[in-house]
């Protein structure tokens, strides 16, 4: 299977998981990634259930198709590898801040006089011109500074953490598409990109889609906060014997609903007739609902909600999840036998081409498993690699 970016190298000076799943990203659209690590290894070697010391089950969700090269950056014959892989690369991308690269002589400028024709991705936490510049980031941190945790107060009082990593892995799918667009621009122009993708500016954009709502006007033609998604209402909606999710939305939806509760005249109620009508009472439309849906069971609903053509599906456990039909039928969990690990399964990727799924190249490395191999393809002499190494 030809891969949209087979044969392109990336060099990957990443950790935790903002970095890694970018990168992972690319080699999973074909980038022959090389993971530098330092020599205590990335962060999440550590993390979750492990069959062998450094292979965590978090690092192993986002590190498959990587060669893995240890470098010690604070000597001096491991910065000259890194260099020399730098002249064969066609990007790199770290997730350090960015006057730490600078201070090991790896910032844009100096990376990019030496190769020219590199897209230089800079994953950071903040916008390197601002006043945060300089302080780390972490997933919990920018659900905070970004809103995402405080739109919970919104509607329900208190700020809450998302139970995922999604300020991390929301970014890194930001920065995975402006270094593909990059690569892009690069292969137009012959030119390299200094790309930047900052988690709290992301993470703030992201959040504010919806919610800069009434402030989306100057002056403010209302106030911020999505009013649909702000409900108190909405929630799973409890049944006889578990929960559902359903969103009745159009006209059609909903006079579809209100039949199946026998509420038939509700369609025409004035502050349920419309999108707009329904927006401004959503509290009033969502508890109403609710009291309908506890009084059948989740399979008479999902049944019934369907053949109205209504958008319903159940609550899923993380357990569940290996159970679901449809990701049963099309594999969704793909079995996978790591040569140091065993048997693994591996979550397919978002996007498929030509109706293929992207292949794992490259199981997870184990630190350091492809140093030698990757200096030698560099062109550095044993000589070089065992002083590097």
């Amino acid at each position: 299977m030809f891969l949209p970016l087979s044969g392109l190298r990336v060099i990957d000076i990443t950790s935790i998981i903002y970095g890694p799943y970018a990168t992972q990203i690319l080699g999973d659209l074909g980038a022959d990634v090389i993971k530098i690590e330092p020599p205590e290894g990335d962060a999440t070697r550590v993390l979750g259930p492990a069959r062998n010391p450094g292979m965590g089950a978090v690092f192993l969700g986002s590190n498959r198709n990587k060669r893995s090269v240890v470098l010690d950056l604070k000597k001096p014959a491991a910065k000259e590898a890194l260099w020399r892989l730098i002249d064969g690369a066609e990007a790199l991308v770290h997730n350090m801040r960015p006057q730490k690269m600078v201070s090991l002589g790896f910032g844009p400028d100096a990376v990019m006089a030496r190769n020219p024709k590199i897209v230089y991705g800079g994953l950071h936490g903040y916008r390197e011109d601002g006043p945060y510049a300089t302080r780390p980031a972490y997933d919990d941190v920018i659900q905070g500074e970004s809103g995402f945790a405080g739109a919970f107060t919104a509607r329900d009082g208190a700020p809450v953490l998302a139970p995922s990593v999604v300020a991390d892995k929301s970014a890194a799918l930001l920065a995975a598409t402006g270094l593909v667009a990059a690569l892009f621009q690069k292969f137009r122009t012959g030119k390299g990109v200094y790309v930047e993708t900052a988690m709290f500016e992301a993470m703030v954009g992201y959040t504010m889609i919806e919610h800069q709502y009434g402030a989306t006007f100057s002056p403010p033609e209302g106030q911020m906060g999505y009013v649909r998604a702000l409900s108190k209402q909405r929630r799973p909606h409890a049944t006889s014997d578990g929960y559902i999710c359903m969103l009745p939305y159009t006209n059609r939806q909903w006079s579809r609903f209100w039949d199946l509760v026998g509420m038939p005249e509700r369609a025409s109620e004035p502050r349920f007739e419309s999108i707009a009508a329904r927006s401004r009472n959503i509290d009033d439309l969502y508890a109403i609902a609710g009291v309908e849906v506890a009084k059948r069971s989740t399979a008479e609903w999902l049944q019934a909600l369907r053949e109205a053509e209504i958008p319903c599906g159940p609550v899923n456990t993380l357990e569940a999840l290996r159970d679901d039909p449809q990701l049963q039928a099309i594999g969704f969990f793909r079995p996978y036998e790591h040569p140091s690990e065993g048997a693994l399964e591996i979550p397919d990727a978002a996007f498929r081409f030509d109706r293929q799924s992207l292949p794992v190249r490259h199981h997870q490395p184990r630190l350091g498993e492809h140093g030698r191999e990757v200096l030698r393809e560099a062109g550095l002499t044993e000589a070089e690699i065992d002083a590097a190494l």
